[in-house]
């Protein structure tokens, strides 16, 4: 004869059953990030800026997380192609992007995006900085700034810089000490600092606002020199080259930053625990010698917030300096 259940039965086999459901969704909940290797896109070429501070920074990343972390170079569009693969990727933080700070503060003012920068992607941490460097072909007849800005004045509108594209930094740098110094520099754009750079070897163009990390070697090879540079205490690297602010120039005052980026909806405990993992290798003096010697300083502890303020400050001083001279996005 069956037994009738009683009501202690019923609850046990319920209990039971929500244990047992309970426990189908556990892995899924309790289950530890990263739990597969972590993709970093890159925006840029390999070997180019970028690449160089995404590999620096892969080794202590793998090692801080346990899990293998993978360079993924996505070149072009200004940086577009790149953000597009991070926006395509599962938003759950195993996959995160290098690239400099252009990507919100320049780009969208040159090239017509489909989408909002400041919007689609977010900093989670600065990883490597660096000013501008003007540099020139040694036969440039100009031992310091001074002599080159009285050289221009002689010859209005007959000298020209190069830019590694028209619309960034590299650029705007030159519009600002136009401005400042009442000369009449001529931009020529180039698609990269690569072309530009060994036009200016070659004595086809004169002068160049560059990056450090790709001006560096050639400056210590003797084959430009450098008059100064725009970060506001002189590069570590170039100890006796100094910076425009000291030059009377402050409005030349300008910093280009490498950041490790995420889309905003990545869970916030995995953008904390990869922002504290950058931050720990940054301060790791090794790490801090080996930025050195590739032409950057190690990034600032800035939080996001100070991050995403200095972006909209430099977006707009990029805009306005391009609006003054008519400049359209492509």
């Amino acid at each position: 004869m069956a037994q009738t259940p009683t009501r202690f039965n019923v609850n046990r086999r319920a209990l039971l059953a929500g244990a047992a459901l309970s426990m189908i969704g556990l892995p899924a909940r309790a289950q530890a990030w990263p739990g597969k290797p972590i993709r970093l896109i890159v925006a840029g070429p390999a070997g180019g800026s970028a690449d160089i501070v995404a590999r620096l920074v892969a080794e202590p990343l793998a090692r801080e997380l346990g899990q293998p972390v993978v360079v993924d170079n996505k070149p072009g569009a200004a940086g577009g192609i790149a953000v597009g693969e991070l926006l395509q990727a599962q938003r759950d933080g195993h996959t995160m992007m290098v690239g400099v700070n252009s990507l919100v503060s320049e780009i969208p003012h040159i090239v017509k995006l489909r989408w909002d920068m400041a919007r689609e992607i977010r900093p989670v941490a600065e990883l490597a900085r660096g000013g501008l460097v003007l540099v020139g072909h040694p036969s440039v007849p100009a031992k310091n700034l001074a002599e080159l800005i009285a050289y221009v004045k002689a010859n209005p509108g007959k000298v020209n810089y190069a830019s590694y594209s028209a619309g960034t930094l590299s650029h705007v740098l030159g519009l600002l000490l136009n401005r400042a110094a009442g000369i009449e520099l001529t931009h020529v754009g180039y698609k990269g600092s690569t072309p530009a750079l060994a036009d200016v070897m070659g004595g086809h163009v004169p002068l160049m606002f560059d990056g450090l990390a790709t001006s560096l070697p050639l400056i210590k090879g003797g084959k430009i020199k450098a008059f100064a540079v725009s970060s506001p205490k002189r590069a570590a690297q170039l100890p006796d080259v100094p910076t425009f602010r000291e030059l009377g120039y402050p409005q030349l005052d300008a910093i280009a930053w490498m950041g490790l980026w995420c889309t905003p909806d990545v869970p916030a405990a995995v953008q904390a625990r990869v922002r504290d993992v950058a931050l720990k290798a940054l301060a790791d003096p090794a790490m801090r010698a080996r930025m050195l010697d590739t032409g950057f300083e190690a990034g600032l502890p800035r939080g996001h917030d100070e991050m995403a303020a200095a972006l909209k400050a430099d977006y707009e001083r990029v805009g306005a300096v391009l609006k003054s001279i008519g400049f359209k996005p492509e």
